[in-house]
Protein backbone atom coordinates (compact mmCIF):
# COMPACT_ATOMS: atom_id res chain seq x y z
CA UNK A 1 0.00 0.00 0.00
CA UNK A 2 1.06 3.26 -0.62
CA UNK A 3 2.14 6.00 2.66
CA UNK A 4 -0.39 8.58 3.22
CA UNK A 5 0.19 11.62 1.74
CA UNK A 6 1.88 14.99 3.42
CA UNK A 7 3.83 18.09 2.79
CA UNK A 8 7.50 17.43 3.06
CA UNK A 9 10.62 18.27 1.61
CA UNK A 10 13.36 16.68 0.36
CA UNK A 11 17.42 18.23 0.42
CA UNK A 12 19.00 16.36 -2.40
CA UNK A 13 21.26 16.32 -5.77
CA UNK A 14 18.55 16.53 -8.28
CA UNK A 15 19.12 15.71 -12.12
CA UNK A 16 16.26 16.37 -15.03
CA UNK A 17 16.00 17.77 -18.74
CA UNK A 18 13.41 20.16 -18.93
CA UNK A 19 14.30 20.53 -22.72
CA UNK A 20 15.59 18.38 -25.72
CA UNK A 21 19.58 17.73 -25.35
CA UNK A 22 20.60 19.33 -22.63
CA UNK A 23 20.31 18.64 -18.52
CA UNK A 24 20.38 20.64 -15.64
CA UNK A 25 21.95 18.93 -12.05
CA UNK A 26 21.44 20.85 -9.17
CA UNK A 27 24.00 19.85 -5.96
CA UNK A 28 22.35 20.48 -2.72
CA UNK A 29 18.25 21.63 -4.35
CA UNK A 30 15.94 21.47 -2.10
CA UNK A 31 12.04 20.07 -3.35
CA UNK A 32 9.18 21.61 -1.68
CA UNK A 33 6.05 18.98 -1.72
CA UNK A 34 2.67 20.43 -1.10
CA UNK A 35 0.02 17.89 0.54
CA UNK A 36 -1.78 17.21 -3.28
CA UNK A 37 1.49 15.66 -4.23
CA UNK A 38 2.76 18.26 -6.31
CA UNK A 39 6.17 20.31 -6.33
CA UNK A 40 5.44 23.78 -3.92
CA UNK A 41 8.84 24.81 -4.49
CA UNK A 42 12.56 23.87 -6.21
CA UNK A 43 15.44 25.88 -4.33
CA UNK A 44 19.09 25.54 -5.39
CA UNK A 45 21.88 26.08 -3.89
CA UNK A 46 22.85 29.61 -5.22
CA UNK A 47 19.22 30.55 -4.76
CA UNK A 48 19.44 33.84 -1.69
CA UNK A 49 16.72 32.13 0.31
CA UNK A 50 17.96 28.61 0.42
CA UNK A 51 19.25 28.99 3.86
CA UNK A 52 15.87 29.70 4.74
CA UNK A 53 13.96 27.72 3.36
CA UNK A 54 16.13 24.86 4.54
CA UNK A 55 16.05 26.12 8.01
CA UNK A 56 11.86 26.76 7.72
CA UNK A 57 11.19 23.06 6.54
CA UNK A 58 13.81 21.51 9.61
CA UNK A 59 12.20 23.45 12.16
CA UNK A 60 8.52 22.19 10.83
CA UNK A 61 9.72 18.55 10.93
CA UNK A 62 9.66 17.94 7.40
CA UNK A 63 13.31 18.09 6.07
CA UNK A 64 14.49 14.67 4.43
CA UNK A 65 17.93 14.64 3.27
CA UNK A 66 19.51 12.36 0.69
CA UNK A 67 22.94 10.40 1.23
CA UNK A 68 25.84 11.04 -0.43
CA UNK A 69 25.81 9.24 -3.91
CA UNK A 70 22.10 9.08 -4.31
CA UNK A 71 20.45 11.30 -6.58
CA UNK A 72 16.84 12.55 -7.05
CA UNK A 73 15.09 11.64 -11.04
CA UNK A 74 11.85 12.37 -12.30
CA UNK A 75 10.05 9.24 -12.31
CA UNK A 76 10.12 7.61 -16.23
CA UNK A 77 7.00 7.32 -18.30
CA UNK A 78 6.76 4.80 -20.73
CA UNK A 79 4.41 5.36 -23.28
CA UNK A 80 3.53 1.25 -24.94
CA UNK A 81 3.25 -1.50 -22.68
CA UNK A 82 1.53 -4.77 -23.42
CA UNK A 83 0.48 -5.53 -19.88
CA UNK A 84 -1.16 -9.31 -21.04
CA UNK A 85 2.08 -9.86 -22.58
CA UNK A 86 4.08 -9.60 -19.72
CA UNK A 87 4.11 -13.85 -18.42
CA UNK A 88 6.11 -13.81 -22.11
CA UNK A 89 8.75 -11.32 -21.33
CA UNK A 90 12.26 -12.74 -23.08
CA UNK A 91 10.52 -15.71 -24.82
CA UNK A 92 9.94 -16.14 -28.49
CA UNK A 93 11.35 -12.97 -30.07
CA UNK A 94 13.32 -15.43 -33.09
CA UNK A 95 9.97 -15.87 -34.15
CA UNK A 96 8.32 -13.63 -36.89
CA UNK A 97 6.06 -11.71 -36.32
CA UNK A 98 3.04 -13.51 -37.46
CA UNK A 99 4.42 -17.13 -35.93
CA UNK A 100 5.26 -14.65 -32.31
CA UNK A 101 1.39 -13.38 -32.54
CA UNK A 102 -0.43 -16.88 -33.53
CA UNK A 103 1.93 -19.11 -31.49
CA UNK A 104 2.56 -16.98 -28.28
CA UNK A 105 0.75 -14.30 -27.72
CA UNK A 106 -2.82 -14.26 -28.82
CA UNK A 107 -3.10 -17.50 -26.68
CA UNK A 108 -1.47 -15.83 -23.97
CA UNK A 109 -4.13 -13.00 -24.33
CA UNK A 110 -6.94 -14.97 -24.24
CA UNK A 111 -6.00 -16.75 -20.97
CA UNK A 112 -7.35 -13.38 -19.17
CA UNK A 113 -10.83 -14.76 -19.46
CA UNK A 114 -9.76 -16.04 -16.33
CA UNK A 115 -9.53 -12.74 -13.80
CA UNK A 116 -7.47 -14.40 -11.29
CA UNK A 117 -4.99 -14.98 -13.80
CA UNK A 118 -4.92 -11.19 -14.78
CA UNK A 119 -5.03 -10.06 -10.97
CA UNK A 120 -1.90 -12.44 -10.82
CA UNK A 121 0.08 -11.09 -14.11
CA UNK A 122 -1.21 -7.31 -13.43
CA UNK A 123 -0.44 -6.85 -9.58
CA UNK A 124 3.71 -8.87 -10.51
CA UNK A 125 3.86 -6.41 -13.31
CA UNK A 126 2.71 -3.28 -11.99
CA UNK A 127 5.20 -4.11 -8.77
CA UNK A 128 7.99 -4.63 -10.99
CA UNK A 129 7.55 -1.33 -13.03
CA UNK A 130 7.44 0.54 -10.29
CA UNK A 131 10.25 -0.73 -8.69
CA UNK A 132 12.10 -0.14 -11.98
CA UNK A 133 11.19 3.50 -11.70
CA UNK A 134 8.10 3.72 -14.14
CA UNK A 135 5.96 5.80 -12.42
CA UNK A 136 3.45 6.42 -15.45
CA UNK A 137 2.88 3.65 -17.62
CA UNK A 138 0.37 3.77 -20.85
CA UNK A 139 -1.11 -0.09 -20.94
CA UNK A 140 -2.72 -1.61 -23.96
CA UNK A 141 -5.10 -4.58 -22.04
CA UNK A 142 -7.05 -7.69 -23.94
CA UNK A 143 -10.60 -7.59 -25.11
CA UNK A 144 -11.65 -9.05 -21.39
CA UNK A 145 -13.48 -6.22 -19.54
CA UNK A 146 -13.15 -7.67 -16.06
CA UNK A 147 -9.25 -7.82 -16.49
CA UNK A 148 -9.08 -4.57 -17.43
CA UNK A 149 -10.73 -3.46 -14.64
CA UNK A 150 -8.49 -5.23 -12.34
CA UNK A 151 -5.46 -3.93 -13.99
CA UNK A 152 -7.28 -0.35 -13.20
CA UNK A 153 -7.70 -1.33 -9.98
CA UNK A 154 -4.38 -2.62 -9.28
CA UNK A 155 -2.53 0.31 -10.53
CA UNK A 156 -4.94 2.77 -8.90
CA UNK A 157 -3.87 0.49 -5.65
CA UNK A 158 -0.21 0.57 -6.13
CA UNK A 159 -0.65 4.33 -6.90
CA UNK A 160 0.57 4.11 -10.27
CA UNK A 161 0.05 7.13 -12.31
CA UNK A 162 -1.62 4.95 -15.48
CA UNK A 163 -3.43 5.15 -18.50
CA UNK A 164 -5.63 1.35 -19.42
CA UNK A 165 -6.89 0.76 -22.45
CA UNK A 166 -9.55 -2.26 -23.80
CA UNK A 167 -8.23 -3.98 -26.77
CA UNK A 168 -10.15 -3.75 -29.54
CA UNK A 169 -9.63 -5.82 -32.47
CA UNK A 170 -12.97 -7.52 -34.17
CA UNK A 171 -11.96 -8.49 -37.93
CA UNK A 172 -12.18 -11.72 -38.34
CA UNK A 173 -10.21 -11.92 -41.34
CA UNK A 174 -6.76 -11.27 -39.18
CA UNK A 175 -8.01 -12.03 -35.63
CA UNK A 176 -8.66 -15.50 -34.28
CA UNK A 177 -11.98 -16.66 -33.78
CA UNK A 178 -10.49 -17.58 -29.70
CA UNK A 179 -9.28 -13.97 -29.27
CA UNK A 180 -11.61 -11.03 -30.78
CA UNK A 181 -13.84 -9.04 -30.16
CA UNK A 182 -17.89 -11.33 -31.09
CA UNK A 183 -18.79 -7.79 -32.54
CA UNK A 184 -17.67 -4.21 -33.85
CA UNK A 185 -20.88 -3.54 -31.14
CA UNK A 186 -18.78 -5.69 -28.73
CA UNK A 187 -15.85 -3.65 -29.02
CA UNK A 188 -17.27 -0.37 -28.86
CA UNK A 189 -19.65 -1.24 -25.66
CA UNK A 190 -16.64 -2.73 -24.30
CA UNK A 191 -14.16 0.34 -24.32
CA UNK A 192 -17.10 2.66 -23.23
CA UNK A 193 -17.77 0.49 -19.88
CA UNK A 194 -14.40 0.78 -19.52
CA UNK A 195 -13.87 4.25 -19.69
CA UNK A 196 -17.10 4.60 -17.19
CA UNK A 197 -16.10 2.25 -14.60
CA UNK A 198 -12.22 4.10 -14.09
CA UNK A 199 -13.47 7.24 -14.01
CA UNK A 200 -15.98 5.97 -11.22
CA UNK A 201 -12.82 4.59 -9.15
CA UNK A 202 -13.23 5.08 -5.60
CA UNK A 203 -10.45 6.75 -4.92
CA UNK A 204 -9.30 8.28 -8.09
CA UNK A 205 -11.27 11.44 -8.05
CA UNK A 206 -7.37 13.01 -8.92
CA UNK A 207 -7.60 10.86 -12.13
CA UNK A 208 -4.37 9.27 -11.28
CA UNK A 209 -5.68 6.59 -14.05
CA UNK A 210 -7.46 7.32 -16.97
CA UNK A 211 -9.11 5.30 -19.53
CA UNK A 212 -7.57 5.06 -23.37
CA UNK A 213 -9.14 4.33 -25.96
CA UNK A 214 -7.02 1.14 -28.01
CA UNK A 215 -7.92 -0.03 -31.58
CA UNK A 216 -5.02 -2.59 -31.76
CA UNK A 217 -4.02 -1.32 -35.09
CA UNK A 218 -5.74 -0.99 -38.05
CA UNK A 219 -5.18 -4.11 -39.53
CA UNK A 220 -7.16 -5.83 -36.59
CA UNK A 221 -10.23 -3.47 -36.63
CA UNK A 222 -13.30 -2.57 -38.97
CA UNK A 223 -13.79 0.58 -40.30
CA UNK A 224 -17.08 0.60 -38.01
CA UNK A 225 -14.97 -0.04 -34.94
CA UNK A 226 -12.15 2.82 -36.26
CA UNK A 227 -14.77 5.36 -37.04
CA UNK A 228 -17.34 4.39 -33.46
CA UNK A 229 -13.70 4.56 -31.34
CA UNK A 230 -13.26 7.60 -32.81
CA UNK A 231 -16.51 9.59 -32.05
CA UNK A 232 -16.30 7.65 -28.81
CA UNK A 233 -12.85 9.41 -27.70
CA UNK A 234 -14.21 12.77 -29.08
CA UNK A 235 -17.78 12.56 -26.98
CA UNK A 236 -15.68 11.20 -23.84
CA UNK A 237 -12.61 13.62 -23.84
CA UNK A 238 -10.87 10.37 -23.43
CA UNK A 239 -6.55 9.55 -24.81
CA UNK A 240 -6.36 7.13 -27.56
CA UNK A 241 -3.42 4.88 -28.52
CA UNK A 242 -2.90 2.38 -31.38
CA UNK A 243 -0.05 0.60 -33.39
CA UNK A 244 0.77 2.94 -36.28
CA UNK A 245 2.84 2.08 -39.19
CA UNK A 246 5.37 -0.22 -37.40
CA UNK A 247 6.67 -2.84 -39.89
CA UNK A 248 6.58 -3.65 -43.63
CA UNK A 249 3.67 -5.46 -43.73
CA UNK A 250 1.48 -3.61 -41.22
CA UNK A 251 2.50 -0.68 -43.20
CA UNK A 252 1.83 -1.92 -46.71
CA UNK A 253 -1.56 -3.83 -45.44
CA UNK A 254 -3.30 -0.54 -44.47
CA UNK A 255 -2.25 1.36 -47.80
CA UNK A 256 -3.68 -1.30 -49.87
CA UNK A 257 -7.06 -1.59 -47.69
CA UNK A 258 -7.36 2.31 -47.34
CA UNK A 259 -5.67 3.66 -50.43
CA UNK A 260 -3.32 5.85 -47.44
CA UNK A 261 -0.82 5.88 -44.52
CA UNK A 262 -1.69 4.76 -41.22
CA UNK A 263 -1.77 8.38 -39.99
CA UNK A 264 -4.04 9.46 -42.68
CA UNK A 265 -6.71 6.92 -42.30
CA UNK A 266 -6.69 7.51 -38.25
CA UNK A 267 -7.16 11.23 -38.96
CA UNK A 268 -10.10 10.32 -41.13
CA UNK A 269 -11.52 8.10 -39.01
CA UNK A 270 -10.72 10.56 -35.89
CA UNK A 271 -8.29 8.79 -34.41
CA UNK A 272 -5.51 11.05 -34.44
CA UNK A 273 -5.88 14.15 -31.60
CA UNK A 274 -4.08 15.97 -29.07
CA UNK A 275 -4.49 12.66 -27.05
CA UNK A 276 -3.31 10.38 -29.11
CA UNK A 277 -0.17 8.20 -28.89
CA UNK A 278 0.94 6.28 -31.86
CA UNK A 279 3.27 3.31 -30.83
CA UNK A 280 6.27 2.79 -33.27
CA UNK A 281 5.91 5.09 -36.55
CA UNK A 282 8.72 3.70 -38.21
CA UNK A 283 7.45 4.36 -41.49
CA UNK A 284 6.24 7.49 -41.40
CA UNK A 285 6.85 9.84 -44.34
CA UNK A 286 7.00 13.50 -44.05
CA UNK A 287 3.66 14.06 -44.68
CA UNK A 288 2.37 11.56 -42.23
CA UNK A 289 4.59 13.90 -39.35
CA UNK A 290 3.05 16.62 -41.18
CA UNK A 291 -0.46 15.39 -40.07
CA UNK A 292 0.52 14.03 -37.16
CA UNK A 293 1.93 17.17 -35.40
CA UNK A 294 -0.63 19.39 -37.37
CA UNK A 295 -3.10 17.07 -34.83
CA UNK A 296 -0.83 17.48 -31.88
CA UNK A 297 -0.62 13.37 -32.09
CA UNK A 298 2.66 11.83 -30.14
CA UNK A 299 4.65 8.75 -30.97
CA UNK A 300 5.96 6.01 -28.87
CA UNK A 301 9.28 5.27 -29.95
CA UNK A 302 9.75 1.86 -29.13
CA UNK A 303 13.53 1.09 -30.30
CA UNK A 304 13.88 -2.68 -28.45
CA UNK A 305 11.48 -3.96 -29.89
CA UNK A 306 12.03 -2.19 -32.94
CA UNK A 307 15.35 -4.58 -33.36
CA UNK A 308 12.93 -7.15 -33.57
CA UNK A 309 9.63 -6.34 -35.03
CA UNK A 310 9.86 -3.31 -36.94
CA UNK A 311 12.03 -3.95 -40.02
CA UNK A 312 13.43 -0.72 -39.26
CA UNK A 313 14.83 2.39 -37.33
CA UNK A 314 12.24 5.27 -36.21
CA UNK A 315 13.42 8.57 -37.78
CA UNK A 316 13.13 10.19 -34.61
CA UNK A 317 15.07 13.53 -35.40
CA UNK A 318 13.31 13.94 -38.58
CA UNK A 319 10.19 13.56 -36.65
CA UNK A 320 10.86 15.89 -33.78
CA UNK A 321 11.87 18.74 -36.72
CA UNK A 322 8.67 18.35 -37.96
CA UNK A 323 7.68 19.23 -34.58
CA UNK A 324 6.03 15.55 -33.89
CA UNK A 325 6.00 15.08 -29.81
CA UNK A 326 7.87 11.93 -29.40
CA UNK A 327 8.42 9.62 -25.80
CA UNK A 328 10.01 6.28 -25.02
CA UNK A 329 7.92 2.76 -24.98
CA UNK A 330 9.28 -0.72 -23.58
CA UNK A 331 6.36 -2.39 -25.96
CA UNK A 332 6.67 -5.30 -23.27
CA UNK A 333 7.14 -8.02 -24.57
CA UNK A 334 7.77 -7.72 -27.77
CA UNK A 335 10.85 -5.68 -25.71
CA UNK A 336 12.08 -8.02 -23.62
CA UNK A 337 12.72 -5.37 -20.54
CA UNK A 338 10.87 -3.54 -18.04
CA UNK A 339 13.46 -1.05 -17.88
CA UNK A 340 13.55 2.18 -19.34
CA UNK A 341 17.15 2.71 -18.77
CA UNK A 342 17.22 -0.26 -21.40
CA UNK A 343 14.84 1.73 -23.73
CA UNK A 344 17.52 4.91 -23.42
CA UNK A 345 20.03 3.03 -24.36
CA UNK A 346 18.50 1.25 -27.26
CA UNK A 347 17.05 4.73 -28.69
CA UNK A 348 20.49 6.08 -28.53
CA UNK A 349 22.11 2.46 -30.18
CA UNK A 350 19.11 2.97 -32.72
CA UNK A 351 19.94 6.55 -33.39
CA UNK A 352 23.38 5.92 -34.00
CA UNK A 353 22.26 2.46 -36.46
CA UNK A 354 20.25 4.84 -38.87
CA UNK A 355 23.07 7.52 -38.61
CA UNK A 356 26.05 5.04 -39.47
CA UNK A 357 23.88 2.31 -41.48
CA UNK A 358 24.46 -1.08 -40.84
CA UNK A 359 25.81 -2.44 -44.55
CA UNK A 360 29.60 -2.76 -44.47
CA UNK A 361 29.04 -3.40 -47.94
CA UNK A 362 27.91 -0.31 -48.88
CA UNK A 363 30.18 2.79 -48.94
CA UNK A 364 30.29 5.30 -45.71
CA UNK A 365 28.72 7.98 -47.34
CA UNK A 366 25.82 5.85 -48.49
CA UNK A 367 25.05 4.08 -45.96
CA UNK A 368 23.50 5.85 -43.33
CA UNK A 369 20.95 8.93 -43.03
CA UNK A 370 23.21 12.13 -41.59
CA UNK A 371 22.34 14.28 -38.30
CA UNK A 372 19.91 11.37 -37.00
CA UNK A 373 22.17 10.15 -33.45
CA UNK A 374 20.95 11.12 -29.91
CA UNK A 375 22.98 10.81 -27.45
CA UNK A 376 22.23 10.15 -23.02
CA UNK A 377 20.56 13.58 -22.64
CA UNK A 378 18.35 13.26 -25.66
CA UNK A 379 17.73 9.91 -24.33
CA UNK A 380 16.67 11.05 -21.18
CA UNK A 381 14.40 13.53 -21.92
CA UNK A 382 12.52 11.12 -24.19
CA UNK A 383 12.09 8.76 -21.04
CA UNK A 384 11.16 12.09 -18.71
CA UNK A 385 9.60 15.54 -19.97
CA UNK A 386 9.00 13.92 -23.84
CA UNK A 387 7.05 11.73 -22.89
CA UNK A 388 4.86 13.65 -20.05
CA UNK A 389 4.62 16.37 -23.19
CA UNK A 390 3.10 13.17 -25.33
CA UNK A 391 0.17 12.42 -22.60
CA UNK A 392 -0.21 16.41 -21.37
CA UNK A 393 0.76 15.30 -17.92
CA UNK A 394 2.45 17.45 -15.62
CA UNK A 395 5.07 15.42 -14.78
CA UNK A 396 8.76 14.40 -15.96
CA UNK A 397 10.75 17.43 -14.51
CA UNK A 398 10.93 19.09 -11.24
CA UNK A 399 9.10 22.76 -12.03
CA UNK A 400 6.46 24.35 -9.04
CA UNK A 401 2.93 23.09 -10.39
CA UNK A 402 4.01 19.76 -11.54
CA UNK A 403 3.44 16.36 -9.88
CA UNK A 404 6.46 14.74 -7.80
CA UNK A 405 6.61 11.69 -9.47
CA UNK A 406 10.50 10.69 -8.86
CA UNK A 407 12.91 7.92 -8.16
CA UNK A 408 15.89 8.00 -5.77
CA UNK A 409 18.42 6.39 -7.30
CA UNK A 410 21.99 4.88 -4.77
CA UNK A 411 25.09 4.65 -7.09
CA UNK A 412 26.62 2.93 -4.39
CA UNK A 413 23.61 0.17 -3.89
CA UNK A 414 24.53 -3.55 -3.63
CA UNK A 415 24.90 -4.59 -6.97
CA UNK A 416 25.12 -1.01 -9.02
CA UNK A 417 27.20 -0.74 -12.40
CA UNK A 418 27.36 2.80 -11.95
CA UNK A 419 30.99 3.72 -10.40
CA UNK A 420 31.51 7.33 -9.48
CA UNK A 421 34.82 8.74 -9.29
CA UNK A 422 35.09 11.93 -7.36
CA UNK A 423 38.22 13.33 -8.71
CA UNK A 424 37.35 12.27 -12.59
CA UNK A 425 33.59 12.68 -12.86
CA UNK A 426 31.55 16.03 -13.19
CA UNK A 427 28.17 15.77 -12.64
CA UNK A 428 27.11 15.83 -15.91
CA UNK A 429 29.77 12.49 -16.38
CA UNK A 430 27.69 10.92 -13.17
CA UNK A 431 24.34 11.13 -15.35
CA UNK A 432 25.58 9.68 -18.53
CA UNK A 433 26.67 7.27 -16.18
CA UNK A 434 23.28 6.75 -14.76
CA UNK A 435 21.67 6.30 -18.15
CA UNK A 436 24.43 4.09 -19.52
CA UNK A 437 24.80 1.85 -16.50
CA UNK A 438 21.98 1.60 -13.98
CA UNK A 439 19.49 -1.00 -13.10
CA UNK A 440 16.81 -1.62 -10.59
CA UNK A 441 19.39 -2.51 -8.03
CA UNK A 442 19.69 1.26 -7.76
CA UNK A 443 16.25 2.59 -7.47
CA UNK A 444 15.83 2.44 -3.70
CA UNK A 445 12.76 4.39 -3.62
CA UNK A 446 9.94 5.51 -6.10
CA UNK A 447 7.50 8.66 -5.51
CA UNK A 448 3.93 9.07 -7.52
CA UNK A 449 2.00 12.33 -6.58
CA UNK A 450 4.03 12.71 -4.03
CA UNK A 451 3.58 9.15 -2.32
CA UNK A 452 6.30 7.07 -1.81
CA UNK A 453 5.09 3.86 -3.47
CA UNK A 454 8.44 2.03 -3.26
CA UNK A 455 11.29 1.79 -0.92
CA UNK A 456 13.81 -0.43 0.77
CA UNK A 457 14.96 2.49 3.58
CA UNK A 458 18.85 2.21 1.71
CA UNK A 459 18.76 5.45 0.21
CA UNK A 460 14.93 6.94 1.39
CA UNK A 461 15.23 10.55 2.22
CA UNK A 462 15.88 10.55 6.53
CA UNK A 463 14.54 12.88 8.96
CA UNK A 464 17.58 15.50 8.97
CA UNK A 465 19.71 16.65 11.38
CA UNK A 466 21.29 20.03 11.49
CA UNK A 467 24.44 20.13 9.78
Amino acid sequence: MTERRGAFAVRATLMHAPHFGSVEVASDALVEVAEDGSIAAVTTADAADHGQRLEAARSAGILQTMSPGCYLLPGFIDLHIHAPQWPQLGKALHLPLSDWLAKNTFPLEARYADTAFAHRVYSSLVNTLIANGTTTAVYFGTVHGEANQALAEICLERGQRAFVGKVAMDDPDQCPDYYRDASAADAIDGTARLIEHIRALGGNDTGLVKPIVTPRFIPSCSDEVLSELGRLARSTGSHIQTHCSESDWEHDFVLQRLGKSDAHALRDFGLLTRHTVLAHSNFISAQDCTAIAGAGAGVAHCPLSNFYFANSVFPLRAALEKGVRVGLGTDISGGPSASMFDSCRSAIAASRALEDGVDPMRPADERGTEDSRIDFRHAFWLATTGGAEVLDIPAGRFAPGLQFDAIALDTRAAGSNVGVWEDLDSEEDILQKIVYGATRDCITDVWIAGRRVHGSETCAPQASHKD
